[in-house]
């Protein structure tokens, strides 16, 4: 039997329908960033990370110059409570389009060099695979990128992911930027990102917010000038929109390729 479709769920539906479309365009006019979480034992580890640094830094400048990434980084995971067995280290690519093919095509940029000498698919496995929208970034604006040595990564789940975010970047945003310019931290940057890939039950978190240190002391202290005052009403906002505690992992920066 043909079911009444009644006014307000018409207009129900032509919102989300709109709502769907301002997202498509919105996410077709930004990159996507894919995090790559991989395990890697201790006797591959600096073979893993003089490959990585050596030749896949290399490919992965090749083509930020050609358009087809904006950001590579490798970090190394120095915190955990089963490291043995647990992804050490993580990728961060930034993609202009994730569509593009190609873009790991090594042989274009070492010609003579064989993938014997070069893969590091043998010593290491992919544990997991995100992908990523960044939607906020500020730094201290007299801190070279020199700097950028250690990074926290805060894992959130909230019950509005898109809200959450914003509130970060309307409260956190404009007060971490004004602590770091005027010495309040020692740290040096800060962003965040909006998970859009994969979701679920089994995921942990649906938001990533970073912070970044000169050094893993100063990352693990995170000591503040005991004047700072703190913008506790979007705190106390983000707080309830959190499904759980966050959860926190400290990373060597080891190399980052950007787009200048």
């Amino acid at each position: 039997m043909k079911q009444k479709v009644s006014t307000r769920n018409f207009v129900h539906v032509i919102l989300f329908i709109a709502f769907i479309a301002g997202l498509n365009q919105k996410l077709s006019a930004q990159g996507i960033t894919t995090y790559q979480y991989r395990q890697v034992s201790a006797a591959n580890s600096e073979e893993f990370v003089k490959r990585e640094t050596t030749y896949w830094s290399k490919v992965a400048r090749t083509a930020i110059d050609k358009g087809t990434l904006t950001f590579w980084a490798l970090l190394e995971k120095v915190d955990g409570s089963d490291m043995p067995n647990s992804p050490n280290f993580l990728f961060i690519n930034t993609y202009t389009n994730v569509d593009t093919g190609d873009v790991w095509n090594a042989a274009a940029t070492f010609p003579t060099t064989p993938i014997s000498k070069m893969e590091t698919g043998s010593m290491s496995m992919v544990t997991s695979q995100f992908f990523l929208q960044s939607q906020g970034w500020q730094q201290n604006s007299k801190t070279p990128t020199t700097d950028y040595n250690y990074i926290i990564m805060v894992y959130h789940n909230s019950s509005d992911p898109g809200n959450f975010v914003a509130m970060e970047n309307r409260h956190w945003a404009p007060f971490i930027k004004s602590a770091m310019d005027n010495k309040q931290t020692a740290q040096v940057a800060w962003g965040n990102a909006i998970v859009l890939d994969p979701s679920g039950p089994d995921v942990k978190f649906n938001s990533v917010s970073y912070d970044l240190f000169p050094t893993l002391q100063t990352a693990l202290l995170q000591n503040w000038d005991p004047a700072t005052k703190f913008p506790t009403t979007g705190l106390d906002s983000l707080t309830k929109m959190s499904a759980s505690i966050p959860g926190r992992e400290i990373y060597r920066i080891v190399k980052v390729e950007a787009k200048n």
